[in-house]
This record gives C-alpha cells, sequence and structure tokens, in this order.
C-alpha cells in the first residue's frame, strides 16, 4: 500500500475557481474567513498576502476535507509550503481549524505590512538544470537571500528591489534565466523581520496538539520539533522546500497528494523526485 505525502500549496497557487472549491466542500469557512479578515478574501486576492494566504489556506482545507474519510484517516507525512504549513499543521491535528486560521489572516497581514515598511523589496525566480547549485553565489553576490528553493531547477532570490536586475543579469551571464516577480515584498528574507515579533505574540497563545504523523518544516527540512519557533523563523528564513521532497521520501513517501488550489507542488516535486505517484485533489 502506497506511503501518501500530503502536500499544501503557498503563495502563487491561487485559482479562479478557489472560492467554489471552498464553498462545496467547506462552506462554513467562508463566512468564519471573512470574520477573521474583515472582508471575502476571494474577491481580493489580487490585493496582496493579507487577503491571498487566507484564501488559498481554506481552498486547501477544502481540498483536504474533499478526501475521503479513510483517505484522510491514513495520511501520516504532511508538509506545507510557506503559508501551506498552516494547513499541514491543521490535517495533522496539531492546530485546530479555528487557530490555523486565525494565523493565517494574521500572517497575511504582518508579510504585507513588513513588506510596505521596509519598501522597495522584490524577489526574482531563477530558473535552469542547475538553479539551485548557482544561487547562493549570485544571492551573496547581489546582496540578496535564498527566498524558495523550490527545486534543483527553480530557486527565488528576495531582496532589495533595486539589486533584482543586476542579479537577473548575472544569471543569465550564467546560461540560467531569470525572471523579476510581481509581489509586493522580499519574502522569506531579513526585510520581513517586522512580522516576527506580532506572529511570535500570536503563536504564543494557541495550542500546539500532539496530533498524528509527522509534519516536516520547511524551514528545517525534518519534522517539526518546536511548531511556534519554526511558524515564526519562517517568515524570515528560506523554504526548502526541495529538501524537503528529498525527506519526505526518507520517510517512506511514495505518493504526493496535492490538496487546494492549482498544481504548483506537484510540478516540483516531478523535477525533484522519482518514482513516486504525483496526484491532486
Amino acid at each position: 500500500m502506497p506511503v501518501t505525502a500530503v502536500l499544501f500549496p503557498g503563495q502563487g497557487s491561487q485559482t479562479p475557481e478557489m472560492r467554489d472549491l471552498v464553498a462545496t466542500h467547506a462552506p462554513d469557512l467562508l463566512e468564519r474567513v471573512r470574520t477573521a479578515v474583515g472582508a471575502d478574501p476571494f474577491e481580493r486576492v489580487e490585493e496582496g498576502t493579507a487577503y491571498a494566504q487566507p484564501a488559498i489556506f481554506c481552498a486547501s482545507l477544502a481540498g483536504w476535507r474533499s478526501l475521503p474519510a479513510s483517505e484522510r484517516a491514513a495520511a501520516t507525512l504532511f508538509a506545507g509550503h510557506s503559508l501551506g504549513e498552516l494547513g499541514a499543521l491543521v490535517a495533522a491535528g496539531r492546530l485546530t481549524e479555528q487557530d490555523g486560521l486565525e494565523l493565517v489572516a494574521l500572517r497575511g497581514v504582518l508579510m504585507q505590512e513588513a513588506g510596505e515598511r521596509a519598501g522597495e523589496g522584490g524577489m526574482v525566480a531563477v530558473l535552469g538544470a542547475d538553479a539551485a547549485a548557482q544561487a547562493p553565489a549570485l544571492a551573496a553576490a547581489h546582496g540578496l537571500a535564498v527566498a524558495n528553493d523550490n527545486s534543483p531547477q527553480q530557486v527565488v532570490l528576495s531582496g532589495a528591489r533595486s539589486a533584482l536586475p543586476d542579479a537577473a543579469a548575472a544569471a543569465r551571464g550564467r546560461g540560467l534565466r531569470a525572471m523579476i516577480l510581481p509581489v509586493t515584498g522580499a519574502f522569506h528574507s531579513p526585510m520581513m523581520a517586522s512580522a516576527v515579533p506580532a506572529f511570535t505574540a500570536a503563536l504564543a497563545r494557541v495550542e500546539i496538539r500532539e496530533g498524528r504523523g509527522r509534519v516536516i518544516s520547511a524551514v528545517t527540512a525534518a519534522p517539526f520539533d518546536d511548531v511556534r519557533r519554526r511558524l515564526a523563523e519562517a517568515l524570515t528564513a528560506p523554504v526548502r522546500w526541495r529538501e524537503v521532497m528529498v525527506a519526505l521520501t526518507d520517510h517512506g513517501a511514495d505518493r504526493f497528494l496535492e490538496v487546494g488550489p492549482g498544481r504548483v507542488l506537484t510540478g516540483l516535486a516531478k523535477r525533484t523526485v522519482t518514482e513516486v505517484e504525483l496526484a491532486g485533489v
């Protein structure tokens, strides 16, 4: 019998069908997320992280709920990309659904505000056969941080917007492709530091439960040890997604199931691990 790792996507995975997915499989979340956010986030996804993050979180939980009860009960491995970690922790029973919803709503606001406060932050995607191998040197040379180590062929650098064109040009000079992303901040970099205190305080107020199975942290690429600490660190630390994929296979996963909107993580898994089954809701 296959060992399934359930994957929860992060920002950038939003689709126009998200709200319908929630209305069908988790209609109670529509009112609860409006209360947590103060507006319908599905109508304002393109306005920034304050709306995109809770909308994607709800759509991911709706995808999780849509699975047969037997499949949910059999799941023992979980991981989430950036904000997806909150959905993974909810599915594994480490956080209550309501705590996860309130945390993701706050997280989205804090990250948007941090981006605005720091000012002039941005991100550039570096793509190519050995992008992961070359990204650290590119980042160091241009004062940027490795924000998302997504696959051997895709890494995102984060930092001062003024440094991005030169970094992109240098990447192209190395035979890579580069694309400056349309984002409002330098996410997963030190420029998000102002978001950490308020998020840490909110994490201190929630209950962390024993749960079941293993949830792999994208900060450590190992099972969560201190949930509060790792979630706070994740605001400024890189998303080590390539290593997370390998860790899941080391823990026995031979089937990856992406829940929620889009198929971003399925594509990344295809480029990172072999001899696994890829599935989606």
